[in-house]
C-alpha cells in the first residue's frame, strides 16, 4: 500500500534468502495499489473503509497463483480476519511475527516501546495480538498523544512524501522519548518507520516487523 514500504519489504525478502542464483529466490507476485483508502483515517474517523479495495487486490493475487498473502502495512491488519475469511488463502500476520521476535530476543518481563500509527496504537492491535502467545509478562511503553500528533504521524507522512530527512528527525525524536521512559526494546510498528530508523539511531535493540515478516515468508516458501 505504501510504495516505499513495499519496495523495502521486497528487498528484505531478498536479503534474508540464502541464494546462489536467481532460481534460489522466492517467487513473488505484488499488488501495490497506493490508491487503497487510508487505513488510519478509516479506523479513526470512519472514512471510506479499505476492506473492499484490499479484497480486490487479494483476489487478483490469488488469481495470479499466490498461495500465501502478506501485507507490509501494520494498520491494514485491523482488517486481517475479514481478509483471510474473504480470500480463503493462507496469510501471515505481521504483528505476530514482530511480537515473536521481540519475545524471543528479550524473554518475559520486557518493556516494549511501540512506534506506530495513531490507529494502530488506538486499536491496541499489538496488545491484543500478544494474547495469542500465552501468559506473557510485557510492560508497554507507548507514545504520549502529543508525540503521536507532533512527531510520529508527521514523521510517517514525511516518509510517504519522500522527505526522508524530516522523517528521520521526527521519528528519531519519538524513539528517543520512548527509550527515555524506559523502553528496553523498540518495535517499529509502521512499515514506513524502518525506512529512516535503524539500529545505529536507537540506543536499544529494535524489532523491524518488515524483516520479521520477510523471514517468515522465506521459511514458508522453503517449507512449501
Amino acid at each position: 500500500m505504501g510504495p516505499l514500504a513495499t519496495v523495502d519489504f521486497l528487498q528484505k525478502i531478498i536479503a534474508v534468502t540464502l541464494a546462489q542464483s536467481d532460481q534460489d529466490h522466492v517467487p513473488v507476485v505484488v499488488s501495490n495499489i497506493p490508491q487503497i483508502p487510508d487505513r488510519a483515517n478509516a479506523y479513526l474517523t470512519g472514512s471510506t473503509s479499505p476492506l473492499a479495495a484490499m479484497l480486490e487486490c487479494g483476489r487478483r493475487l490469488v488469481a495470479a497463483g499466490a498461495n500465501l498473502i502478506v501485507m507490509p502495512c501494520n494498520t491494514a491488519h485491523l482488517w486481517f480476519d475479514e481478509l483471510r475469511s474473504g480470500l480463503k488463502v493462507e496469510m501471515l500476520h505481521i504483528v505476530d511475527t514482530a511480537l515473536e521476535d521481540a519475545l524471543n530476543y528479550s524473554g518475559p518481563g520486557v518493556r516494549i516501546g511501540l512506534l506506530a500509527t495513531e490507529a494502530t496504537l488506538a486499536s491496541c492491535l499489538y496488545k491484543k495480538r500478544l494474547s495469542t502467545f500465552g501468559d506473557c509478562t510485557v510492560e508497554w511503553v507507548l507514545p504520549a498523544q502529543i508525540e503521536i500528533r507532533q512527531l510520529i504521524m508527521p514523521g510517517i507522512a514525511a516518509v510517504k512524501a519522500s522527505d526522508l530527512v524530516l522523517g528521520k528527525r521526527l521519528l528519531s525524536s519519538a524513539a528517543r522519548a520512548l527509550t527515555d521512559r524506559g523502553a528496553t526494546i523498540l518495535i517499529l510498528g509502521c512499515t514506513e518507520i524502518p525506512l529512516v530508523l535503524n539500529q545505529h539511531l536507537v540506543r536499544v535493540p529494535i524489532i523491524d516487523p518488515t524483516v520479521s515478516l520477510a523471514r517468515r515468508v522465506v521459511s514458508w516458501a522453503r517449507a512449501n
